[in-house]
């Protein structure tokens, strides 16, 4: 039977349409794995480029952010802990884009633990396509921890 890591989904502070996580498929202590399907008629599409969308990479490295490094804290927080009392930001990101994202591309996110000490979580994370091609790679690092009640 398949561990559901609903729980994770549940915490995420995000919402539609800034939301680029659908599925967590393995997290553990060591890092973590989703997908996304980035939806053909996301606004961004409409501008970034004329008469041939592509993904933007700033969407890319947050999709990367939200399911490798996000999705991966709350669970290293643990699952007693509440959404209210969980405090994110994002303070470093260094990604390598090698391949373009088009609209309605499904995309599989792969993160490495690097560290986790005094609220920094830092992680090497890849981000492959429907080919199982590298799409994207690179190191993002963050401050998640339980905020004082």
């Amino acid at each position: 039977m398949k561990e559901s890591f609903n729980w994770i989904l549940n915490r995420l502070p995000y919402t539609e349409p800034f939301l680029f996580v659908n599925e967590i498929s393995h997290v553990d202590d060591k890092g973590a794995e989703g997908t996304y399907r980035f939806s053909s008629d996301a606004d961004f599409y409409k501008g970034h480029f004329k008469n041939n969308p592509v993904t933007p990479g700033v969407i890319l490295t947050e999709c990367c952010a939200q399911i490798g490094l996000v999705c991966l804290g709350i669970f290293l927080l643990g699952e007693k802990t509440k959404l209210e009392n969980i405090s994110i930001g994002m303070s470093s990101s260094e990604m390598e884009f090698l391949l373009p994202v088009f609209p309605g591309e499904r995309v599989k996110v792969v993160s490495e633990l690097v560290y986790f000490r005094f609220q920094k979580l830092k992680c090497e994370i890849k981000m492959y396509n429907e080919d199982d091609k590298l799409v994207c790679k690179g190191i993002l690092a963050g401050m998640i921890g339980v905020a004082n009640e």
